[in-house]
């Protein structure tokens, strides 16, 4: 992992134990922003990851879907996508 990448993620893990716990729980999808943050980053470094961070935080409003909604290239993703063909 880049230590760009590192940097983002120790941001996000800050966010998580300061900020986080003082707001209501009140997530849309599976896993919340700041685990899909997490994966996101660790598995597609600095650039692609924060591109995807931030689209995902654009489509987490009231009038958006809900549900699960992975970090793309998620293992299980693939095994059940496997597990169909």
């Amino acid at each position: 992992m880049s230590p760009v990448a590192a940097g983002l993620r120790a941001v996000v893990q800050g966010y998580r134990l300061a900020i986080r716990p003082m707001l209501p729980n009140s997530c849309r999808y599976t896993p919340s922003c700041s685990e899909y943050a997490l994966d996101a980053l660790a598995r597609h470094g600095a650039v692609l990851g924060t591109a995807m961070v931030a689209r995902r935080l654009l489509r987490c409003q009231p009038w958006a879907g809900f549900g699960y909604d992975p970090v793309p290239g998620d293992p299980l993703i693939e095994r059940m996508t496997d597990q169909r063909s």
